[in-house]
């Protein structure tokens, strides 16, 4: 596990100011399993979270939602998130590259939410598993750059970027140089937790370190240039259907996020009708914004090869055509 550790250090201290050390990350089956640790650790009575609703009605705790702006590129609505936090609140959850509206937040904008968490004196959870799979004007910057700034635990996945789904073993590291998660007991909280909880597969965890280390910069290229084409080609296809509107391009992860335009469509009602019908009639799955906390929106994944991708857009084009009201 040691030796994994180090490589999973090894690699996040690429993009940092500041190298990790092994003892800086924490080894966890899957990405999941991470986050389950990090909202148990974080938490108590009255605690809120700003996201990741699921596992903290589990625990019981409060959660509320930021918005993320559609015209700003998705960037976050910090002043949202200055109004929402109060002294219960525990930390606000940043996911870059974003899923499900394939945004990646500027430097710029990092620092101004890292500088934010520091006012309110609340952590950052960094969901960072989809970290360097971009293809737009904006490089990946990881939210543990501004670690001199606030506290930030970084969950990362080996699945994604690797491409290797299925490879139950992610990781959280903690970007703490003023060591305020280790004199608040918070890292030694995580130890505690993995002490009594699973760990990754023993043979994923010997096969990390060259996976890492020997997997050479061609691989990731083609990943990212599928990516990007397959993203080009999603934006295109959604740009000649009249009720949806992709108010900006993705610049990185897997998927995008359009508005549907119901005043346009005959006997829909919202977007979990629209994606139940779709998937009736024309045998494609698309995700309702109502699951990410986005009403009559829709996510769509363009992680497809490109001719499945071309075909499920014309029947979402054809079933579109097929429903719109006589008057469009």
């Amino acid at each position: 596990m040691s030796t994994s550790r180090n490589a999973i250090a090894d690699h996040l201290s690429e993009d940092l100011p500041y190298k990790l050390s092994p003892e800086d990350v924490f080894l966890t089956s899957g990405c999941t399993q991470a986050i389950e640790i990090v909202v148990s650790v974080l938490s108590r009575p009255g605690l809120v979270f700003l996201f990741y609703e699921a596992r903290c009605a589990f625990s019981g705790l409060e959660v509320r939602h930021f918005n993320l702006v559609p015209e700003r590129e998705w960037e976050i609505d910090l002043n949202m998130v200055e109004a929402l936090a109060d002294g219960n609140t525990a930390a606000m959850v940043v996911i870059n590259p974003c899923n499900p509206c394939g945004s990646v937040f500027s430097y710029q904008h990092l620092a101004k939410v890292a500088e934010t968490a520091q006012n309110l004196g609340i952590v950052i959870i960094a969901d960072e598993v989809y970290d360097h799979l971009v293809f737009g004007k904006k490089p990946f910057v990881p939210m543990g750059a501004f670690g001199q700034i606030t506290p930030i635990l970084t969950l990362g996945f080996i699945s994604k970027r690797w491409g290797v789904p299925g490879w139950r073993l992610g990781w959280i590291a903690t970007s703490d140089p003023k060591h305020i998660l280790k004199e608040t007991k918070v890292v030694q909280c995580i130890k505690s937790f993995l002490d009594i909880s699973t760990d990754p597969a023993t043979f994923v965890q010997g096969a990390v370190t060259a996976i890492i280390k020997n997997t050479n910069g061609d691989f990731f290229n083609k990943i990212i240039e599928a990516l990007r084409k397959s993203s080009e080609l999603c934006c295109e296809k959604l740009q000649e259907i009249d009720c949806v509107r992709c108010p900006s391009k993705p610049e990185g992860s897997m998927s995008l996020l359009v508005e549907l335009n119901l005043s346009s469509l005959d006997g829909i009602q919202d977007d979990f009708e629209f994606c139940c019908k779709l998937a009736k009639e024309e045998s494609v799955i698309v995700l309702p914004g109502t699951a990410v906390g986005l009403k009559n929106w829709l996510r769509v994944s363009f992680a497809v090869e490109l001719s499945s991708l071309d075909d499920a857009l014309d029947r979402l084009k054809s079933f579109c055509r097929r429903h719109r009201k006589k008057t469009h």
